[in-house]
Protein backbone atom coordinates (compact mmCIF):
# COMPACT_ATOMS: atom_id res chain seq x y z
CA UNK A 1 0.00 0.00 0.00
CA UNK A 2 1.31 3.36 -0.95
CA UNK A 3 2.27 5.86 1.73
CA UNK A 4 -0.27 8.38 0.47
CA UNK A 5 -3.10 5.85 0.78
CA UNK A 6 -2.05 5.01 4.36
CA UNK A 7 -2.12 8.67 5.32
CA UNK A 8 -5.61 9.09 3.86
CA UNK A 9 -6.90 6.04 5.77
CA UNK A 10 -5.32 7.27 9.02
CA UNK A 11 -6.80 10.74 8.66
CA UNK A 12 -10.19 9.26 7.85
CA UNK A 13 -10.11 7.18 11.05
CA UNK A 14 -9.13 10.26 13.12
CA UNK A 15 -11.98 12.26 11.59
CA UNK A 16 -14.46 9.46 12.36
CA UNK A 17 -13.26 9.24 15.99
CA UNK A 18 -13.47 13.00 16.49
CA UNK A 19 -16.91 13.11 14.94
CA UNK A 20 -18.05 10.29 17.23
CA UNK A 21 -16.72 12.12 20.32
CA UNK A 22 -18.33 15.41 19.34
CA UNK A 23 -21.62 13.70 18.48
CA UNK A 24 -21.59 11.73 21.75
CA UNK A 25 -20.96 14.84 23.82
CA UNK A 26 -23.80 16.64 22.05
CA UNK A 27 -26.19 13.77 22.78
CA UNK A 28 -25.17 13.63 26.49
CA UNK A 29 -25.47 17.41 26.86
CA UNK A 30 -28.91 17.34 25.28
CA UNK A 31 -30.03 14.61 27.69
CA UNK A 32 -28.65 16.54 30.68
CA UNK A 33 -30.32 19.74 29.48
CA UNK A 34 -33.59 17.87 29.04
CA UNK A 35 -33.38 16.39 32.53
CA UNK A 36 -32.59 19.79 34.08
CA UNK A 37 -35.49 21.35 32.21
CA UNK A 38 -37.74 18.52 33.35
CA UNK A 39 -36.63 18.99 36.95
CA UNK A 40 -37.27 22.72 36.72
CA UNK A 41 -40.80 21.99 35.64
CA UNK A 42 -41.33 19.53 38.53
CA UNK A 43 -42.65 21.22 41.71
CA UNK A 44 -40.36 21.16 44.76
CA UNK A 45 -41.70 19.28 47.78
CA UNK A 46 -42.03 21.64 50.77
CA UNK A 47 -43.24 21.77 54.38
CA UNK A 48 -45.93 24.40 54.96
CA UNK A 49 -47.87 25.89 57.86
CA UNK A 50 -51.08 27.87 58.23
CA UNK A 51 -50.93 31.32 59.82
CA UNK A 52 -52.89 31.37 63.10
CA UNK A 53 -53.14 33.09 66.47
CA UNK A 54 -50.72 32.41 69.33
CA UNK A 55 -50.21 33.86 72.82
CA UNK A 56 -47.47 36.50 72.90
CA UNK A 57 -46.25 38.38 75.96
CA UNK A 58 -43.43 40.32 77.58
CA UNK A 59 -41.57 38.90 80.54
CA UNK A 60 -39.33 39.89 83.45
CA UNK A 61 -36.73 37.29 84.36
CA UNK A 62 -35.61 36.88 87.95
CA UNK A 63 -35.13 34.20 90.60
CA UNK A 64 -36.24 33.44 94.13
CA UNK A 65 -36.12 30.89 96.94
CA UNK A 66 -39.03 28.54 97.60
CA UNK A 67 -40.89 29.09 100.88
CA UNK A 68 -43.52 26.81 102.44
CA UNK A 69 -47.11 27.93 102.13
CA UNK A 70 -47.38 27.20 105.86
CA UNK A 71 -44.64 26.09 108.24
CA UNK A 72 -44.66 24.84 111.84
CA UNK A 73 -41.41 24.27 113.74
CA UNK A 74 -41.20 21.83 116.64
CA UNK A 75 -38.42 21.49 119.24
CA UNK A 76 -38.66 18.58 121.64
CA UNK A 77 -36.22 17.27 124.21
CA UNK A 78 -35.58 13.57 123.70
CA UNK A 79 -36.11 12.91 127.43
CA UNK A 80 -39.67 14.25 127.14
CA UNK A 81 -40.66 11.90 124.32
CA UNK A 82 -42.68 8.77 125.02
CA UNK A 83 -41.44 7.42 121.68
CA UNK A 84 -39.19 8.75 118.91
CA UNK A 85 -40.67 10.45 115.87
CA UNK A 86 -40.25 8.21 112.83
CA UNK A 87 -39.61 10.75 110.06
CA UNK A 88 -39.05 8.09 107.38
CA UNK A 89 -42.16 6.03 108.09
CA UNK A 90 -44.56 8.95 108.57
CA UNK A 91 -43.39 11.82 106.34
CA UNK A 92 -46.97 13.07 105.76
CA UNK A 93 -49.44 14.02 108.47
CA UNK A 94 -53.04 15.18 108.41
CA UNK A 95 -54.40 18.20 110.23
CA UNK A 96 -55.39 17.19 113.78
CA UNK A 97 -53.23 14.08 113.87
CA UNK A 98 -50.72 13.50 116.68
CA UNK A 99 -47.12 14.25 115.75
CA UNK A 100 -45.65 13.29 119.12
CA UNK A 101 -46.73 12.30 122.64
CA UNK A 102 -44.75 13.64 125.61
CA UNK A 103 -44.15 12.19 129.07
CA UNK A 104 -46.64 14.56 130.72
CA UNK A 105 -49.40 13.23 128.41
CA UNK A 106 -49.15 16.39 126.34
CA UNK A 107 -49.60 15.86 122.62
CA UNK A 108 -48.21 17.85 119.73
CA UNK A 109 -51.00 18.13 117.14
CA UNK A 110 -50.53 18.98 113.46
CA UNK A 111 -52.22 22.36 112.77
CA UNK A 112 -52.51 21.60 109.03
CA UNK A 113 -51.82 18.87 106.45
CA UNK A 114 -48.18 18.67 105.51
CA UNK A 115 -44.86 16.91 105.25
CA UNK A 116 -42.79 16.49 108.39
CA UNK A 117 -39.02 16.26 108.38
CA UNK A 118 -36.05 16.54 110.69
CA UNK A 119 -33.98 19.70 110.57
CA UNK A 120 -30.22 19.49 110.82
CA UNK A 121 -28.76 21.34 113.83
CA UNK A 122 -25.34 21.82 115.32
CA UNK A 123 -24.78 20.17 118.73
CA UNK A 124 -24.91 22.82 121.45
CA UNK A 125 -27.35 25.03 119.50
CA UNK A 126 -31.04 25.18 120.43
CA UNK A 127 -30.73 22.43 122.96
CA UNK A 128 -28.05 20.54 121.04
CA UNK A 129 -27.72 16.77 121.39
CA UNK A 130 -30.75 16.41 123.66
CA UNK A 131 -33.17 18.09 121.24
CA UNK A 132 -35.09 17.09 118.15
CA UNK A 133 -35.94 19.90 115.74
CA UNK A 134 -38.67 19.11 113.22
CA UNK A 135 -40.56 21.12 110.63
CA UNK A 136 -44.08 20.56 109.36
CA UNK A 137 -44.43 22.13 105.91
CA UNK A 138 -47.48 22.63 103.73
CA UNK A 139 -45.98 22.49 100.22
CA UNK A 140 -49.00 21.83 97.97
CA UNK A 141 -48.43 25.49 97.16
CA UNK A 142 -45.15 27.36 97.53
CA UNK A 143 -44.39 31.04 97.98
CA UNK A 144 -41.48 32.82 96.32
CA UNK A 145 -40.10 36.22 97.24
CA UNK A 146 -38.95 37.92 94.03
CA UNK A 147 -37.07 41.19 93.60
CA UNK A 148 -37.99 43.06 90.41
CA UNK A 149 -36.35 46.23 89.01
CA UNK A 150 -38.20 49.43 89.95
CA UNK A 151 -38.59 50.46 86.29
CA UNK A 152 -41.24 47.71 85.97
CA UNK A 153 -43.37 49.29 88.71
CA UNK A 154 -45.87 50.49 86.10
CA UNK A 155 -46.69 46.93 84.96
CA UNK A 156 -46.40 44.98 88.22
CA UNK A 157 -49.78 44.12 89.73
CA UNK A 158 -51.50 41.37 91.66
CA UNK A 159 -52.64 38.45 89.55
CA UNK A 160 -49.83 38.60 86.97
CA UNK A 161 -48.85 35.11 85.86
CA UNK A 162 -45.48 33.65 86.81
CA UNK A 163 -43.72 30.68 85.23
CA UNK A 164 -41.20 28.91 87.44
CA UNK A 165 -38.52 26.41 86.42
CA UNK A 166 -35.57 24.58 87.92
CA UNK A 167 -32.82 22.35 86.57
CA UNK A 168 -34.13 19.57 88.82
CA UNK A 169 -37.31 18.99 86.75
CA UNK A 170 -38.02 19.41 83.00
CA UNK A 171 -41.34 21.22 83.49
CA UNK A 172 -42.88 24.64 84.14
CA UNK A 173 -44.69 25.39 87.40
CA UNK A 174 -47.46 28.01 87.12
CA UNK A 175 -48.52 30.62 89.64
CA UNK A 176 -49.33 34.29 90.09
CA UNK A 177 -48.26 37.35 92.06
CA UNK A 178 -50.16 37.66 95.35
CA UNK A 179 -48.56 40.58 97.20
CA UNK A 180 -46.48 43.63 96.29
CA UNK A 181 -44.29 45.61 98.69
CA UNK A 182 -45.30 49.19 99.42
CA UNK A 183 -41.70 50.41 99.09
CA UNK A 184 -38.75 50.26 96.72
CA UNK A 185 -35.47 49.11 98.25
CA UNK A 186 -33.21 52.21 97.94
CA UNK A 187 -30.06 50.06 97.92
CA UNK A 188 -30.97 47.61 95.13
CA UNK A 189 -33.55 49.86 93.37
CA UNK A 190 -35.91 46.87 93.33
CA UNK A 191 -39.36 46.10 94.63
CA UNK A 192 -40.23 42.89 96.47
CA UNK A 193 -43.21 40.84 95.28
CA UNK A 194 -44.39 37.46 96.48
CA UNK A 195 -45.78 34.84 94.12
CA UNK A 196 -47.67 31.66 94.92
CA UNK A 197 -47.10 28.62 92.68
CA UNK A 198 -48.90 25.32 92.29
CA UNK A 199 -46.79 22.42 93.63
CA UNK A 200 -49.55 19.82 93.73
CA UNK A 201 -47.19 16.85 93.26
CA UNK A 202 -44.81 18.26 95.89
CA UNK A 203 -41.82 18.00 93.56
CA UNK A 204 -40.39 21.31 94.74
CA UNK A 205 -39.35 21.71 98.38
CA UNK A 206 -38.61 24.77 100.52
CA UNK A 207 -35.17 26.29 100.13
CA UNK A 208 -34.77 25.54 96.40
CA UNK A 209 -33.49 28.34 94.16
CA UNK A 210 -35.99 28.80 91.33
CA UNK A 211 -35.92 30.63 88.00
CA UNK A 212 -38.90 32.94 87.65
CA UNK A 213 -40.52 34.68 84.68
CA UNK A 214 -43.18 37.28 85.38
CA UNK A 215 -45.58 37.54 82.43
CA UNK A 216 -47.24 40.81 81.35
CA UNK A 217 -48.79 42.44 78.25
CA UNK A 218 -50.35 39.15 77.17
CA UNK A 219 -51.98 39.29 73.76
CA UNK A 220 -53.20 36.89 71.09
CA UNK A 221 -51.64 37.74 67.73
CA UNK A 222 -50.96 36.11 64.39
CA UNK A 223 -47.74 34.14 64.51
CA UNK A 224 -45.43 32.00 62.41
CA UNK A 225 -42.44 29.72 63.12
CA UNK A 226 -39.12 31.59 63.31
CA UNK A 227 -37.76 29.35 60.52
CA UNK A 228 -40.37 30.74 58.11
CA UNK A 229 -39.11 34.32 58.40
CA UNK A 230 -36.64 35.76 55.85
CA UNK A 231 -34.57 38.80 56.77
CA UNK A 232 -32.95 40.97 54.09
CA UNK A 233 -31.38 44.09 55.56
CA UNK A 234 -34.12 45.90 57.48
CA UNK A 235 -36.92 44.10 55.62
CA UNK A 236 -38.72 40.92 56.69
CA UNK A 237 -40.47 38.51 54.34
CA UNK A 238 -42.32 35.21 54.22
CA UNK A 239 -42.95 32.89 51.28
CA UNK A 240 -46.71 32.61 50.83
CA UNK A 241 -48.00 29.59 48.90
CA UNK A 242 -50.89 30.42 46.57
CA UNK A 243 -52.12 27.77 44.10
CA UNK A 244 -48.84 25.87 44.64
CA UNK A 245 -46.87 28.93 43.57
CA UNK A 246 -44.42 30.84 45.78
CA UNK A 247 -45.17 34.50 46.47
CA UNK A 248 -42.80 36.73 48.42
CA UNK A 249 -44.69 38.81 51.02
CA UNK A 250 -43.22 41.60 53.12
CA UNK A 251 -44.32 41.51 56.77
CA UNK A 252 -43.98 43.59 59.92
CA UNK A 253 -43.09 41.62 63.04
CA UNK A 254 -43.39 42.10 66.80
CA UNK A 255 -42.39 39.89 69.72
CA UNK A 256 -40.84 36.44 69.75
CA UNK A 257 -41.92 33.70 72.18
CA UNK A 258 -41.02 30.01 72.20
CA UNK A 259 -39.93 29.78 68.55
CA UNK A 260 -42.84 31.85 67.21
CA UNK A 261 -42.72 35.34 65.69
CA UNK A 262 -45.59 37.79 66.07
CA UNK A 263 -46.91 39.15 62.75
CA UNK A 264 -48.26 42.71 62.88
CA UNK A 265 -49.17 42.99 59.19
CA UNK A 266 -48.46 41.50 55.75
CA UNK A 267 -50.34 38.19 55.91
CA UNK A 268 -53.73 37.02 57.19
CA UNK A 269 -55.08 34.23 59.33
CA UNK A 270 -55.20 30.83 57.56
CA UNK A 271 -52.76 31.95 54.83
CA UNK A 272 -50.47 29.07 53.88
CA UNK A 273 -46.76 29.86 54.05
CA UNK A 274 -43.50 27.98 53.65
CA UNK A 275 -42.49 26.72 57.09
CA UNK A 276 -38.98 25.38 56.37
CA UNK A 277 -36.40 25.36 53.60
CA UNK A 278 -36.66 28.95 52.41
CA UNK A 279 -33.33 28.56 50.58
CA UNK A 280 -34.73 25.86 48.27
CA UNK A 281 -37.37 27.95 46.53
CA UNK A 282 -37.69 31.16 44.54
CA UNK A 283 -40.59 33.57 43.96
CA UNK A 284 -43.03 32.34 41.27
CA UNK A 285 -41.56 28.83 41.58
CA UNK A 286 -43.87 25.81 41.67
CA UNK A 287 -44.05 23.76 44.87
CA UNK A 288 -45.86 20.72 46.21
CA UNK A 289 -46.88 20.65 49.87
CA UNK A 290 -45.79 17.31 51.31
CA UNK A 291 -46.49 18.15 54.94
CA UNK A 292 -48.33 20.81 56.94
CA UNK A 293 -47.22 21.55 60.50
CA UNK A 294 -48.93 23.47 63.31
Amino acid sequence: MKTKTKIIIFLSIVVIILASIIGGRAIIENKITAKVAERKKMPIGVIATNVKFFEFYNQIESFGTAISNQSYSIRIKKDNLVSSINFDKYPYVKKGSTIATLTNNEKIIAPFDGRIGKREITPGILGGENSIIANLDDIKFLKIDIKLPENYLGVIKRGLKVKVSTDAFPKIFDGEIETISSRVDPTTRSILVQAKINNENEQLIPGMLLNVKVIFNEKKSLGIPEEALLIQGDDKFVYKINNNTIEKNKVNIGRRNFGKVEIISGINENDTILAEGTNKVRPKGKVKIIKTIN
